[in-house]
């Protein structure tokens, strides 16, 4: 099966694919926490680190949502504790232009998610995987899946 068709269980039902971009300081290690913490969460996540979600360019969310994926996590520290000061900010503005412009083509943007997760949120990261994982499967397949595979 290659990554980018759609996954079945036992029962056929579809379970989508998250590709999360999370901050290191803070959504990335409460992710971490999570899992030390054996905190259960649906595997439906593949977690891609960066340095801070400031740094995150908007193509890579494209490219995500083309190649496969039907939905996107942006994680971030909380306003005010960004550990490069003001990259949850630009997180945030990134995130609803891209959010804007994708609705204006006519694509659901609340198939991109932006939360604030600190170090110490992991049962908090685990309830969004698990809430953005339910919001899916109600939306069901993006239809924009393999429109960009290589």
């Amino acid at each position: 099966m290659s990554e980018t068709e759609p996954v079945l269980n036992e029962t056929n039902a579809f379970e989508p694919r998250i590709i999360a971009f999370l901050c290191n300081w803070c959504t990335y290690t409460g992710a971490d926490l999570a899992g030390t913490s054996r905190i259960q969460y649906p595997p439906n996540i593949r977690i891609i680190r960066l340095m801070c979600s400031g740094g995150l360019d908007p193509v890579y969310v494209v490219k995500a949502l083309l190649e496969g994926a039907d939905g996107v996590l942006v994680g971030g520290c909380h306003p005010g504790d960004c550990h490069y000061q003001n990259g949850n900010y630009k997180a945030r503005r990134r995130v609803a232009i891209l959010q804007s412009i994708l609705e204006q083509m006519g694509f659901d943007p609340d198939r991109v998610w932006l939360r604030w997760i600190s170090a110490s949120e992991g049962q908090y990261f685990a309830d969004t995987v698990t809430e953005f994982v339910e919001a899916l499967k109600k939306k069901g397949p993006n239809p924009l899946k393999g429109v960009g595979a290589v």
